[in-house]
């Protein structure tokens, strides 16, 4: 029979140390109201007889762990969201990027990678795509494996082209795209200017150096500690003069390394790195 009051914060803590001596991924200091949530829903959802029983399946079913992961992060995405930031970096700041001779963009936390596929698309538009690299990064390899095929449903295109002409986009959205039943396949041209990989921003360092780092919606769900860590890391990873963009609710105004940074005007959450 499951616990009344499914699973408790003691044991919350001893399965995320277990994960992290198992699997090495570190959830230590997600922000814990959101992950009890997300981990007392699947444990309800999937019925398990007692705590010990769910435990044992992460433990020693791989197959169930990835499905755990998928659950418990936030994969929640679509493509050119709040087109109003997506016309500032068109016009303010991929312009700056266009003398380097090799641009380097980092999305990190990038779910499915709708995000990705806006920014390719917009360096195509500006000229920009074939002496960029675009590294998509997320402690999920699931959604990993979406943003690889590039397929989204075609239900969604309608949403995503009127983001698109809000951002400032003036071609027909569907040359980008074939429909084929009910799915949108993007142009593998697109996905070949990109470098997918798992990366966890818990445990993982600075991989290299870039022009542009973008971790929108991502930080909320994360403790204080761990996102002054991040904050830190993209730090690390960004060149002077470089751009960091973070989402609507985050902010670089009480982290360690708000000094070094100037942020765009009108509240965008665009900072440009200034030593």
């Amino acid at each position: 029979m499951m616990e009344e009051f499914g699973v408790q914060d003691a044991q919350i803590d001893a399965l995320l140390e277990q994960i992290l001596d198992r699997y090495g991924y570190n959830f230590t200091h997600y922000a814990r109201p959101s992950l009890k949530r997300r981990i007392n829903r699947l444990y309800m959802l999937d019925r398990f007889r007692d705590f010990e029983d769910f435990r044992n399946r992460i433990q020693y079913d791989a197959d169930y762990f990835r499905h755990f992961v998928e659950e418990i992060t936030v994969n929640v995405t679509e493509m050119f969201r709040d087109p109003h930031f997506y016309r500032c970096l068109r016009q303010e700041v991929l312009p700056k990027l266009a003398a380097a001779p090799l641009i380097r963009i980092w999305h990190a936390g990038c779910s499915t990678g709708e995000e990705v596929f806006s920014m390719a698309i917009m360096l195509q538009e500006a000229g920009l795509l074939q002496k960029s690299l675009l590294y998509a990064t997320d402690i999920n390899p699931g959604v990993l494996e979406k943003l690889r095929k590039g397929i989204f449903p075609l239900r969604y295109m309608k949403q995503f082209s009127e983001n698109y002409i809000l951002s400032g986009g003036t071609e027909d959205f569907s040359k980008y795209y074939s429909a084929r039943y009910d799915w949108a396949k993007f142009d593998e041209q697109l996905v070949k200017r990109m470098v997918i990989s798992p990366h966890n921003l818990a445990t993982d360092r600075s991989f290299n150096e870039f022009q542009l780092i973008l971790c929108r919606n991502v930080l909320i769900y994360f403790n204080k500690e761990l996102q002054h860590k991040a904050l830190q890391l993209f730090d690390d990873s960004l060149e002077i003069n470089g751009y960091l963009a973070l989402g609507g609710k985050e902010n670089l105004k009480y982290s360690p390394i708000a000094y070094k940074y100037r942020q765009f005007p009108d509240h965008q959450r665009i900072w440009k790195k200034n030593i």
